[in-house]
């Protein structure tokens, strides 16, 4: 007797498993990305599948934990930070150097309202991620150290006043709506016009004791 064809379709090879593996990853970021800039780092994993068209499983299969995913999908843009403050250390001008950099955090923050909550979380499991975010804060408080030497940036200028400003600015994003980015560009400007050393006419009041780590613990 011939034999006879078979009606199951073949095996997908190890190819097409990494294929589907690589599309459902790309999926999951790029939904991830989309909940992040418009809820915050809460949005929960359920939703964050469902928009990216895949079970909870298969995303905790491709990310084990929130923080894996969180740091995966702010990962370009804490390399896009870092990059800023390589620049702007390389400026000859301590204070054209640190208002360059303020200026764009600031406006990440209020391009992306997960970017705040993501910036000032330590994730302990993420040491990749974490290092790179202690080069960034180290950086920043570099340009501070140097902006001051330089006689430009106020002498009472603490380096957990960038915490502080960043803070600020998420509020107003947060509560601007559709005029989140003309605000923060706004408040912006006024902070960096006090900050000047010209602005200083009166003493601040102490510093509060803000440093990145001390913000956010890791998600739960």
């Amino acid at each position: 007797m011939p034999a006879q064809p078979s009606h199951n379709p073949p095996a997908p090879g190890p190819d097409a498993l990494r294929s589907d593996a690589r599309e459902n990853r790309e999926r999951i970021l790029r939904a991830a990305r989309e909940a992040y800039a418009i809820q915050g780092i809460d949005v929960p994993i359920s939703a964050i599948a469902r928009r990216a068209g895949v079970g909870v499983a298969t995303l905790y299969r491709r990310f084990p934990t929130r923080a894996s995913l969180i740091t995966e999908a702010f990962a370009e843009q804490l390399a896009e930070c870092a990059g800023a403050l390589d620049t702007a250390l390389k400026d000859p001008d301590p204070w054209r150097g640190f208002c360059t950099v303020f200026r764009k955090v600031c406006a990440m923050q209020a391009a992306d309202r997960g970017f705040t909550h993501a910036f000032l979380t330590r994730f302990p499991g993420e040491s990749e991620y974490a290092e790179k975010r202690d080069r960034a804060a180290d950086g920043l408080a570099l340009l501070v150290r140097r902006a001051k030497e330089a006689g430009a940036l106020r002498p009472d200028f603490d380096a957990s006043d960038v915490v502080l400003a960043l803070l600020a600015n998420s509020g107003v994003v947060n509560g601007a709506g559709p005029e989140a980015a003309a605000a923060s560009s706004r408040l912006v400007g006024y902070l960096l016009e006090s900050f000047r050393e010209a602005g200083a006419v009166r003493p601040l009041p102490p510093p509060a004791a803000l440093e990145l780590d001390r913000l956010h613990g890791p998600p739960g």
